[in-house]
């Protein structure tokens, strides 16, 4: 018997997991400035704390703005590498694990009270992504859910384990089993297992779901489903979608094998295949801002538009982007911040954020670029800023100093060409002297080659009006695309898993991908030097 965790919106649960989309921007802020005095008052009195405010903390919104200054992960050195537990306000219950870029990892420590506000803002997702209006959600204890996510350390593995204990929800896989495998082996187990079990969510990356939804459509076709017969639920659900499909007269697909509830996604990617993932999964994906330094710092609603920031997660200031590159110009630059009730919608910023929680981040830079799109959600009823995300600050490539092209706009056109690929890179590089915006794809099809520039240069052009200007403004045709071998993802991969790597460390960067990375997705073993800018 599953039990609703939601009855209406006045009900408890609602108004405390989703009552902070019923704040005024005034109440925001006073529940944001009451947070942060108590924090700078924790963290006052640690080593750490000390080191980047001084021996006497500010006590006062305007005097920490004014007097602290911004940081990045390395201010936290060697303290947080170290973990060194002396130095911190507050000994932590775990220590949460990313990847910095290349072979650094942060370690991010994660107090008691930290970690139970973030499993409230994770219930918060839950049940935003199974409503249907406001109080309108059918979320239910018991309810089966596939993590599809990186294992602990990382931090999603940490919420989802914790998730699954707090909310009496029922994971398809075993935490003990699903930290034991690999990325694609737990997929595979995942996904198998799901079969037998049914599945109500699923929580995984964008990619992951379009790709699968792909399989399942090419594996119907060559019946590689057969083996899926013997178990009583595999030979119910199985029957049942293949008989679904027929009458539409179609492939398989994953919404003929579950009905799920919601799909709780992430990825840059996500906007831009949102459709073929409801045309494969009969969900459109629901998305969150997170990262390990911050936790779930702003959800969607039931409407999956723009997010709307938890007060209670972390303090947020924001770097308006013409500071933000005058920062990235001169690095002795300090930029001006503004606060969420001073963003102006249409333009992008950096996020700053200051933890709560005797977390150790003070005016912290993440290196997250966002956009607002308004100040308030008419339709929804909310009274906040909208944002959404654009990409990492450090992913952006520039090309001849005229435009920024992001992985979200690469990501779109891609998705706009309707090519069926694996995966790809792309980094900035020169030719002759010309800046090249060179992408590295890998196609899991049979597709005419000959084409395939041509195809995302329009596209490209389509979606990214600064790209656009430069082919048109300067004469410049800045695209440059190198087809991988069938494989190639999938030899990076497992070739880094033999050699004990990280699971951050087992797929190449997205944007900006090293010399190293590029030649082991090229099968060459000896490097070859590509000048770049």
């Amino acid at each position: 018997m599953k039990y609703p965790i939601v009855k209406s919106e006045f009900d408890r649960s609602w108004l405390k997991y989703c009552g902070f989309l019923d704040l005024s921007m005034d109440q925001f802020m006073s529940i944001q400035e009451s947070l942060l005095l108590q924090q700078l008052e924790r963290v006052g009195q640690s080593a750490l704390g000390q080191k980047i405010m001084g021996r006497k903390a500010p006590t006062t919104l305007e005097g920490f703005r004014r007097n602290v200054p911004l940081t990045r992960y390395e201010d936290y050195l060697p303290e947080l590498g170290e973990r060194n537990e002396s130095a911190l306000t507050e000994k932590p219950i775990t220590w949460a694990q990313t990847s910095g870029g290349g072979s650094l990892f942060r370690r991010v420590p994660w107090t008691q009270q930290a970690y139970n506000k973030q499993l409230e803002n994770l219930m918060a997702a839950f049940i935003l992504a199974c409503a249907k209006g406001r109080g309108q959600s059918n979320v239910a204890e018991g309810d089966r859910v596939l993590f599809n996510v990186a294992p602990k350390p990382y931090l999603s593995g940490v919420l989802a384990t914790g998730a699954c204990e707090t909310f009496n929800m029922r994971p398809i896989l075993n935490p003990d089993i699903h930290d034991g495998l690999d990325f694609p082996e737990k997929m595979k187990k995942g996904f198998e297992t799901s079969l037998q079990t049914g599945m109500d969510i699923l929580v995984a990356m964008t990619g992951v779901l379009v790709k699968t939804g792909y399989e399942f459509e090419q594996s119907s076709k060559s019946g590689n489903f057969a083996k899926h017969l013997k178990h009583p639920g595999e030979a119910y659900r199985v029957s049942r979608g293949f008989l679904k499909s027929k009458l539409e007269k179609r492939g398989l697909l994953p919404k003929d094998i579950w009905q799920l509830k919601a799909l709780i996604c992430w990825g840059i990617d996500t906007e831009a295949f949102s459709q073929q993932v409801y045309d494969y999964w009969g969900a459109y994906p629901y998305q969150f801002h997170a990262c390990t330094e911050a936790g779930i710092m702003a959800l969607q609603t039931w409407r999956r538009k723009a997010m709307t920031f938890i007060p209670n997660s972390n303090f947020y200031e924001f770097i308006p982007e013409d500071e933000w590159a005058k920062s990235c110009a001169d690095i002795f630059y300090e930029p001006r911040t503004v606060l969420l009730s001073e963003v102006i919608p249409g333009q992008s910023y950096e996020m700053v954020i200051t933890s709560f929680y005797s977390l150790p981040f003070l005016r912290y830079r993440l290196g997250h670029l966002v956009r607002f799109t308004d100040l308030e959600d008419l339709e929804a009823g909310i009274a906040l800023p909208q944002m959404v995300f654009q990409s990492r600050a450090d992913d952006l490539i520039d090309i001849a100093g005229f435009t920024r092209v992001s992985e979200r706009s690469i990501s779109q056109a891609l998705a706009a060409s309707s090519l069926r690929y694996e995966d790809w890179v792309a980094r900035k590089e020169t030719r002759n002297g010309k800046p090249l915006l060179h992408v590295y794809l890998e196609l899991n099809c049979a597709q005419e080659a000959a084409n395939i520039e041509a195809i995302i240069h329009k596209c490209l052009s389509q979606v990214d009006p600064g790209y656009r200007d430069l082919s048109t403004m300067m004469n410049i045709y800045p695209l440059e695309v190198t087809l991988l071998k069938n494989g190639s993802f999938d030899s990076f991969s497992r070739i880094r898993h033999v050699q004990g790597l990280e699971l951050a460390q087992q797929k190449p960067r997205r944007m900006n991908a090293c010399e190293e990375e590029i030649q082991e997705l090229l099968g060459r073993p000896v490097a070859k030097a590509v000048p770049s800018l």
